[in-house]
């Protein structure tokens, strides 16, 4: 039996001479085995902690030699057996719950002399000096020849770099790190993202620069990413498009989107209140979304699309007379802001409603509107625009809406007027 932890040794009669321990545990195996108890001459099961700076191990008997254990705050990997002698408090941290679990009840046995057959035990021999390094944190790996294929990451990783191995899918290993929270991935071959990277549960950084995407799953929108993800690099990708669902990582506060094949942005993009830095350069973006207006950035990258130049007198008309009963029913339940959900209507409603779109007059249209583009200068949602094209300009198109042909004319002639002043 062995377990890798936090171990700190604690005399307990420092206090009677004044002193007190360090309260820092060191990194170390600890095993469970047969040893020659050189005072009785027979062999008896000890406890062994190894540590960097004694790797031949201390030994510790452990029958009829535990006062107490004390397991409350076991599910965090904490935990300290109290020796009768010598009288030391072994307390244990950063230990794997479970594993810790096992240990513990190894001693158990072995402190009421259970028969040493029944016992998981381990050979009392020195440790190599890589089982008692403290866990490693971060690891950068940036060629094919020093890429892990017969080990396994470290578990305690924080930061994984894995660049230029020509990886064409995400390797499962990675998904079994729970404490990661940046995973750089970028200048690899990888063509799809499996849903598992949603799993994890501390990631707030995903770096997927230069790799050959084609779609970033609903999925991996509706995963806990939600709640942890603030940076977002896809650039240098082959994406064409993003689901509406994109706009649920509402932690978003990086994105980078440049070099790809996009035709548009998310509809519903201004529902990305943290976002700060936007970067969408050299797309296919003839243009931005209504809900474009909503941002509030810092930095903004849209140079080098193919943008539309914007005439209010060019429109897309979608508007029937009269309404259909389904559009008077949606445009009201949005009005209204009645509750929905498909539990109480077909979920095909549930997604159109999702995507209504904000007339001019404050009233929502579904499926039937007028549509235009208007010109807007960026700086009225980023504080630093890098131009929109060579000619210095910062004014893009933007998505315009209206539910009916009396707010579109209503449009027009004030759009007019301002033309005439």
């Amino acid at each position: 039996m062995k377990l890798q932890c936090d171990v700190e040794v604690v005399n307990r009669m420092l206090p009677t001479f004044g002193m007190r321990s360090r309260g820092k545990g060191t990194r170390a195996v600890l095993s469970i085995g047969r040893h020659l108890d050189k005072t009785s001459q027979r062999s008896n099961v000890f406890m062994m902690i190894c540590t960097a700076k004694d790797r031949a191990g201390s030994k510790y008997k452990l029958k009829d030699n535990i006062e107490k254990f004390f397991t409350w705050f076991v599910e965090e990997g904490k935990a300290t057996v109290r020796l009768k002698e010598p009288a030391v408090d072994i307390c244990l941290s950063k230990a794997d719950a479970n594993s810790l679990k096992n240990f513990l009840s190894a001693a158990r046995l072995a402190d009421r002399g259970s028969d040493a057959s029944s016992l998981p035990l381990s050979t009392l021999t020195p440790v190599r000096a890589r089982d008692v390094e403290q866990p490693k944190k971060k690891l950068t790996i940036v060629s094919k020849k020093d890429y892990p294929l017969t080990s396994n990451f470290p578990y305690s990783l924080e930061q994984l770099q894995v660049s230029y191995c020509k990886l064409s899918r995400v390797d499962m290993r990675m998904l079994s790190l729970k404490a990661l929270r940046k995973l750089d991935l970028s200048n690899n071959h990888i063509k799809k993202l499996p849903a598992t990277i949603g799993d994890l549960g501390c990631l707030s950084e995903l770096v997927l620069h230069n790799n050959h995407l084609e779609a970033f799953s609903e999925a991996l929108c509706l995963s806990t990413l939600q709640r942890t993800l603030q940076l977002l690099d896809l650039s240098q990708n082959r994406l064409q498009s993003l689901p509406a669902q994109f706009c649920q990582l509402r932690e978003l506060v990086n994105l980078k989107l440049d070099d790809n094949e996009l035709a548009c942005l998310p509809f519903h993009v201004g529902r990305l209140s943290k976002l700060r830095f936007l970067s969408a350069a050299h797309n296919q973006l003839a243009v931005l979304p209504g809900d474009f207006r909503k941002l509030s950035l810092e930095n903004l990258d849209l140079f080098g699309n193919p943008f539309i130049q914007p005439n209010p007198l060019d429109h897309t008309m979608r508007l029937t007379f009269p309404l259909p009963l389904q559009e008077l029913a949606s445009r009201a339940v949005s009005n209204l802001r009645i509750p929905y959900g498909p539990h109480l209507i077909p979920a095909h409603l549930c997604r159109d409603l999702e995507i209504a779109k904000t007339c001019d007059c404050g009233s929502v249209c579904i499926s039937f509107y007028i549509k235009t583009a208007v010109s807007m200068n960026l700086h009225q949602v980023s504080h630093t625009v890098v131009l929109v094209d060579d000619m210095g300009g910062t004014d893009a198109p933007v998505q315009q809406h209206f539910c009916s042909l009396s707010c579109y004319s209503g449009f027009l002639d004030n759009s007019l007027q301002r033309g005439l002043r």
